[in-house]
């Protein structure tokens, strides 16, 4: 057996090809392509996201769903039908969907603004701005999408309460009960569902462009 020499294995070892590092400009190329990439794959979900409640808002367009939901709220508490407000909340309902969509839309091109520009965007500093403001475009889509939902349950619920008072029922204190109990739940579980759906979707991504954003500021503070 050949007696082991460790000065010549460290001489072996020294003249071993050191691998080359990447500098600056090459790791803000691959940060650049990694940001503008995740930008895209936000602005395709919203893409998918409008017009799948596009095509779900013309499908309901032509149901009666929710007036007769609202009916069986009114039955409940002992109202009597009004279709002049049930009407009234009918289009109130399509303008806060049509509204829900048009916000939706101006989304989607924000975003794909946002991806045009970090796109063709080469200064370090302007990246990372870019990268900062598209997260807070995201955090808006977010926040407003539950607001929206927050602002309709205060409508229909405003609704109810002025036919009831209307018509001065006294409606009794368990089928109130049951009617609060009942719209503060799915209220409180359509915000979880939107809430837990955005923070998987978008914010599986935004962690993402926070590592990158993390990795473009160390960048910057070795350049400056």
């Amino acid at each position: 057996m050949p007696e082991f020499d460790l000065d010549s294995f460290k001489k072996t070892w020294q003249e071993q090809p050191v691998q080359p590092k990447y500098d600056n400009s090459e790791i803000l190329q691959m940060l650049n392509r990694k940001s503008r990439n995740y930008v895209k794959y936000i602005f395709w979900i919203s893409v998918v996201e409008f017009l799948f409640f596009s095509v779900l808002g013309l499908f309901y367009f032509f149901q009666e769903e929710e007036s007769e939901s609202f009916r069986k709220v009114l039955e409940r508490l002992g109202a009597q039908e009004a279709p002049e407000i049930e009407n009234n909340f009918g289009h109130v309902y399509l303008a806060i969907k049509i509204l829900s969509l048009l916000i939706t839309a101006y989304f989607v091109l924000k975003f794909y603004q946002n991806y045009r520009k970090i796109k063709i965007e080469e200064n370090l500093k302007a990246l990372i701005t870019r990268i900062i403001k598209f997260k807070t475009t995201v955090n808006a889509f977010i926040l407003i999408s539950i607001v929206l939902l927050i602002i309709f349950t205060f409508i229909l619920v405003a609704f109810i309460f002025y036919i009831v008072d209307s018509q001065n029922v006294q409606p009794t204190n368990s089928n109130l009960m049951i009617i609060i109990i009942g719209i503060t739940v799915s209220t409180l579980l359509a915000v979880s569902m939107i809430w837990v759906y955005y923070r998987l979707v978008y914010g599986t991504i935004i962690k993402k462009l926070d590592k990158n954003l993390k990795q473009l500021k160390e960048i910057d503070s070795q350049e400056n």
